[in-house]
Parts: C-alpha cells; structure tokens; sequence
C-alpha cells in the first residue's frame, strides 16, 4: 500500500491517500492485542493437550526454535519453539514410547550449522534420554519433507502410531500433512502463547484494555506467524500436501 502512494503522489492523489490510509488500519489492527491472540487462538486451541495421552509406538519431535551451537554460543540454544525438544523428552521419560524421531534439517544460507535434528538429540540426551532410543531425520527442510522423511523411518520400523509434538500454532497444519502421508499420529502440542491467563487478562482492567488496543510490534510479529500458517495451509492444499 505504501509502493501504492508513492507511485500515485502526484498523479493521483486521491488513490496516495486511499492507499496509506489502509497501510495504516493493516498496521494498527496487526498490532492490535485482541486480533494477536485470537488469530493465535484459533489455530493453537484446535488441538488441546489430552488429559490422558495415550501411548504410542515413537515420539516424532518437529524442528524448530534451536539455534547451533557456533561461537560465542556455549551450546546450543532454545527460543520458545525449543520447547518442542523439551516436550519430546519429557514425553519419553513418562514412558509414553519407546523411541523419539527428532525431525529437521537446516537451511545453509539461513544460519547453517549442524541440522536441528542433532541439536534437539543433544537436548533430549542432556535431559536423560538415552542415545540408543532416539532416531534423526536430519534432511527435512519444511513440515511437508518432515512427514515424508517420517514416514519411511515408521515404515522401516513398523511403527504403527506416533505422538506428534510440534509448537501448537504449527499442529493443525502438520497433523493434516502427517495424515495424508498415512501416518496416526496423536497431537502432543507445546509451546502455546496463549493461555487461560492471557484471555483473562485482555479484559482484566481498563489499563489492559487500553495496552492491548495500542500497536505493539511484538503483536505484529504475532499476527504475522499466524497469518503465515493459515497461507501455508492454502499453498499445501493447492500443492497436494494436506
């Protein structure tokens, strides 16, 4: 919108002004703390932890959130999504299967470093896990090669059911891939942003009230990542993927 008025300023004027004022309403209402929360919402809570998970025959653990250990990191670091690698062990430990496949690959000319896969393995061995009981698929680069590259090592090991963690805005997305590849795999979401408290808090006072209506960059970032997954699910479609 903002190309939009520059390329009209002065021929037409009308159209400039038109143009920057919709820029400006997508930028406030992005930023906007109830539109951040809801857009989340309406793709974390489609998958709520199951109050009584099942057991399954692996644990697969979807990359994302763990940057390389390269200098001056000490080791390898954890971002909200890292709770993917956490939530895997955790599940393991609670004897919820007998094996963790930790799933990613990464992008050479977007960080490089060893593949995530690695990285959550020596998370998940740092928390107690035995080396013997995790498998890596250190090639997928996106959630739709994460499934397919799954998919083989299930089938290699017979495993007839999984328990799927990834970060809750991500679920719906991967589970659909996940069954169109034939794969059952149970829902065992993490890394939720937004919580019972979070809901209560929108409208706890008018100071929060006026807080979450004024732009916040961070709610940006938010609506952003939201938005990002409801695209992906169109473009996935339209490829075949889900």
């Amino acid at each position: 919108m903002l190309l939009v008025a520059l390329a009209t300023l002065w021929v037409r004027r009308w159209l400039a002004a038109l143009s920057i004022l919709v820029a400006l309403l997508v930028l406030v209402a992005g930023s906007n703390g109830w539109v951040a929360t809801l857009l989340y919402q309406s793709l974390e809570w489609q998958n709520l932890p199951l109050s009584n998970l099942p057991n399954a025959n692996a644990i697969v653990v979807l990359g994302g959130g763990i940057r390389p250990k390269v200098p001056p990191r000490p080791w390898v670091d954890l971002s909200e999504a890292g709770d993917r690698a956490l939530h895997g062990a955790q599940l393991y430990k609670q004897g919820k299967a007998p094996l963790i496949i930790m799933s990613g690959g990464r992008i050479d000319w977007k960080g490089g470093g060893p593949p995530e896969s690695a990285d959550m393995a020596e998370v998940a061995k740092a928390l107690g896990v035995p080396e013997s009981a995790i498998l890596q698929d250190p090639t997928s680069l996106n959630t739709f090669e994460n499934a397919a590259n799954v998919k083989k090592i299930v089938e290699q090991r017979g495993i007839k059911q999984v328990l799927l963690v990834t970060s809750a805005l991500h679920m719906p997305r991967s589970l659909a891939i996940f069954a169109k590849q034939g794969i059952v795999a149970i829902p065992a979401p993490t890394d939720f942003l937004v919580s019972n408290q979070d809901l209560d808090e929108l409208k706890s006072s008018s100071e929060a009230l006026t807080l979450n209506l004024m732009p916040d960059a961070e709610r940006l970032q938010q609506t952003t990542r939201a938005i990002k997954e409801y695209v992906g699910m169109v473009v996935y479609r339209l490829r075949g993927w889900l």
